[in-house]
């Protein structure tokens, strides 16, 4: 059978050669790290596949999706597996690429590798990043909130994919939609494809061993069995962490994303904690006699971005012509600089993040927030964020059409309750122009409203897209006549498809 194989694949003396491979200085746990990560993103993709299965993208049904995951044991193990892999997976990718800088091993021929291996450490983060927001729970959506407009300062381009991502002005289901499209699809297989293509210039150039003066002197190995042995083994202590977490800290999921509270403060991913305590250091705004500096720009553009310049143009940076530890002083106390200012960064954001919640209204418990329903967690967040939580009344029958619509399509601005977001979105309950000239209302849904507009004397500046084309005529009177007589006190004539078809600017 195998001499079967071999004649038609190759497949059997290209394993041989793999196995029997040297390994310079011989088998070593200073190799593992690249073998551990690879193993912990199968991890992800398997575990990834099955939670596809039980979760729905969308501002209507990701929290509760996600929510019925946790009241299942077995998804509930998924995705606590999933959670802390991916922090293993990211933790291993940082580990690998600092191993391979205090080495030296980024030095010709290996400097695409090492280009290649901090692609994948971006492309890693991408996953975490976009995989924060789809719990749509509290944290999720405020912390998701903060990355986006970190990536909105940036000139020119950053309002383009800021907009891009959030499938318009604001967060919602398209929001969802993309963030799950990058992360199951897009992300994984960029992460595949450098994955290949590492594997495949490490096979071309072989490893770069330890650092000594004459490598012609040392040892070798072969990669099976000691070499794989070792691998194996710390695969295994990766996986077993990765279930003792899983077991004994099971992430936390947080009361539906509620838009309207505005005392919520996010918890970052620790991998971001760097970044979050740059931009918690910095004001605003600072100028230097009439030259105004924009700080924020600085502190989360323009310095992460020079830092990753910097990072990816090491090997031609590193004019050494060895990969001895004399000769590469200034990029290893570079690096130690770097690895400090990072922790206490990390660790200042820590701290002011946890004294800000600390002073913010609780939120409810693990137990409280999976005893909840849809509706129920959505009042009681509102309600610890300050604002009172409304007592809009149930839709009718005739309008269950309608409070889908809005539910998906407006919630996200409006508030579930049409509540509305202060400065950016007006209520829409207890609003008359709600219940004023139903063409108007008819107007406002279907060409959308720019630029400020004032209700009850405050004034808001969000945008309100065009629904034409995009909802169906039917679903834009069935979405009015719910806003018109079931949130709040709402008590206005209902809306007919007719009077909107006859509608006319």
């Amino acid at each position: 059978m195998l001499n079967w194989i071999e004649k038609r694949t190759g497949f059997v003396s290209m394993t041989k050669d793999f196995l029997t491979e040297d390994v310079p200085g011989g088998a070593s746990y200073w190799y593992v790290f690249g073998s551990a990560t690879l193993f912990a993103m199968i991890v992800q993709i398997v575990t990834g596949i099955f939670l596809t299965f039980f979760y729905a993208p969308s501002a209507d049904t990701a929290w509760e999706s996600t929510r019925a995951i946790y009241l299942n044991p077995f998804t509930h193990f998924l995705l606590s597996v999933h959670y802390w892999g991916a922090s293993a997976m990211i933790a291993l990718v940082f580990l690998h690429l600092l191993q391979v800088l205090i080495w030296g091993a980024y030095k010709s021929p290996r400097e695409l590798q090492w280009v290649v291996g901090v692609l994948l450490l971006l492309v890693t983060l991408v996953l975490g990043l976009t995989g924060y927001l789809l719990p749509w729970d509290m944290d999720a959506y405020f912390a998701s909130q903060v990355s986006l407009n970190i990536t909105g300062l940036a000139p020119i381009a950053g309002p383009i994919l800021q907009n891009i991502a959030q499938g318009g002005g604001t967060m919602g289901t398209a929001t969802i939609n993309r963030f799950f499209g990058l992360h199951v699809w897009l992300m994984p297989a960029a992460l595949v494809g450098l994955v290949g293509a590492h594997l495949a210039i490490f096979r071309h150039n072989g490893s770069a061993g330890p650092v000594v003066d004459d490598p012609r002197k040392l040892k070798v190995g072969r990669f099976w069995p000691d070499q794989m042995f070792m691998d194996a083994a710390v695969s295994f202590l990766v996986f077993v962490v990765i279930i003792f977490l899983t077991l004994f800290f099971p992430p936390f999921l947080d009361a539906k994303a509620d838009p309207t509270n505005s005392q919520f403060v996010p918890y970052p991913a620790w991998y971001f904690l760097s970044l979050f305590g740059l931009l918690g250091l910095v004001p605003p705004s600072l100028s230097i006699g009439p030259i105004p500096l924009p700080m924020e720009l600085i502190a989360t553009i323009i310095v992460p971005t020079v830092f990753l310049v910097v990072v990816l143009a090491i090997p031609w940076l590193d004019r050494s012509t060895t990969r001895s530890f004399s000769s590469r002083k200034g990029i290893l106390w570079g690096t130690t600089i770097m690895v400090i200012v990072i922790v206490i960064l990390s660790v200042y954001a820590q701290v002011t993040t946890m004294a800000k919640q600390a002073a913010a209204p609780p939120s409810p418990s693990q137990a409280t927030v999976l005893a909840m329903s849809e509706t129920s967690t959505t009042s009681t967040s509102t309600t610890a964020g300050g604002g009172a939580a409304p007592s809009g009344g149930a839709p009718s029958a005739g309008s269950a059409n309608g409070a889908k619509v809005f539910s998906t399509n407006c919630a996200s601005c409006h508030g579930a309750q049409g509540q509305g977001s202060p400065g950016a979105f007006p209520p829409l309950a207890n609003n008359p122009v709600v219940t004023g000239d139903a063409n108007k209302v008819i107007g406002i849904l279907v060409d959308g409203l720019h630029g400020s507009i004032s209700v009850a004397g405050q004034t808001y500046n969000g945008q309100m897209p065009a629904w034409k084309g995009t909802l169906s005529n039917g679903d834009i009177a069935d979405v009015i006549t719910y806003i018109r007589t079931a949130l709040g006190n709402n008590k206005a004539s209902a809306v007919t498809q007719a009077q909107v078809n006859a509608y006319k600017p």
